[in-house]
């Protein structure tokens, strides 16, 4: 490759959606920018982007381009790096993408011994419940919860996720306390609204071994977009709320929140993840970072609780059927109580679970 420079030029240009963001990062001129594009396009024999005076778009033969122009360039930093790395102090900048509530209570908290540690070191931290791009964003480091499906990222495990139902002692005094799905009808749902609109369903095993899973979808009259603020809503008796064990620990020990249907909740398998993008280096301001914060999380003890064993711990933390009914609450109810997917007897349970409503009102 005779034109480095034009490489260069042409992934950071990509990154950044203009010249001007391209020639920002790399401390030039606009004008070294496109020039350098220019001898790259004439190299290749084929136009990379299409330039107009206010938009810059990449041409399909430049996104084909992308992915193996960002391969080179990371492999050429790499074998830079990787020379030099074991009398390198671990220095510069290191980005880091993180939710908003995981952020605030568990992370953070490590990062003051990591930087006295590490002087030269700089730490940047974006607290946001949307995943993001981590090549094009320029993030060195993300941490996210829940089912994480299959990824060209590396994904240490944190820690895994289980999720509760919840509900205050005021709320469940005044509406009762569910003890069946189809109960679930009389009462009122608080949601998390993912970024992409998701509102995730809550799912439930089969009572007694007969049937198979359902699922209810809440149709919430309250939904945030932050999954601990939902908990500030179920401490405010507006209804029940499905949430994070970790979040929600405080509150169950102290008695504000108690557990709803222990036994036939089950959300699936969900963890907590620390994602990176490079699988063969890291470079040692990314490595020590990872580490640090590997060791502070296997050390937070109610990172790792189970819901079987809070109640061990704190039987209070479950609710208790006063022995009254649960009362209605018109349009409040699930959207739809429906089986989950391959699970037999819909029309039978479908039936139960409008009889128990029909019942409880």
């Amino acid at each position: 490759m005779k034109n480095l420079q034009g490489l260069i030029a042409f992934v950071e240009a990509a990154g950044a959606g203009s010249l001007a963001g391209a020639a920002r990062r790399l401390d030039v001129t606009p004008a070294a920018v496109s020039k350098n594009l220019l001898k790259l396009e004439a190299q290749l024999g084929v136009r990379l982007f299409q330039r107009s005076t206010r938009q810059l778009r990449i041409t399909p033969e430049g996104a084909s381009f992308l992915d193996k122009a960002r391969q080179a360039l990371r492999g050429l930093d790499e074998a830079v790096a990787e020379v030099s790395q074991a009398a390198a102090e671990p220095a510069g900048r290191v980005r880091i993408s993180v939710g908003l509530s995981f952020g605030r209570r568990w992370l953070l908290p490590a990062l003051p011994a990591l930087v006295a540690a590490h002087p030269k070191l700089r730490i940047e931290v974006d607290l946001d419940n949307r995943p993001v791009d981590l090549v094009a964003h320029e993030v060195d480091i993300a941490v996210r919860g829940g089912v994480i499906e299959d990824s060209s990222l590396v994904a240490r495990r944190i820690a895994a996720l289980p999720v509760v139902l919840l509900a205050s002692p005021a709320y469940l005094r005044a509406h009762g306390v569910p003890q069946r799905v189809a109960d679930l009808a009389a009462h009122r749902m608080l949601a998390v609204r993912y970024g992409n609109g998701a509102v995730p369903v809550w799912r439930f095993g089969a009572a007694g071994g007969r049937g198979g899973p359902v699922e209810v979808e809440p149709a919430a009259q309250l939904a945030v977009s932050d999954p601990e603020a939902v908990l500030d809503l179920a401490l405010a008796g507006a209804g029940i709320a499905q949430a994070g064990l970790h979040h929600a620990l405080p509150y169950l020990r102290s008695g504000r929140l108690k557990l709803l249907l222990p036994n036939l909740h089950q959300p699936g398998t969900r963890e907590i993840v620390l994602h990176y993008p490079h699988r063969a280096y890291l470079a040692p301001r990314v490595r020590v970072v990872v580490d640090g914060l590997l060791a502070h999380f296997a050390q937070a003890a109610d990172l790792h609780q189970m819901p079987a064993q809070v109640l061990r711990d704190h039987p209070a933390a479950a609710a208790v059927p006063d022995g009254g009914a649960a009362h209605q609450v018109p349009g409040k109810g699930p959207k739809a109580v429906r089986p989950a997917p391959k699970a037999a007897g819909a029309a039978a349970r479908g039936r139960a679970a409008s009889a128990a409503a029909r019942k409880s009102r």
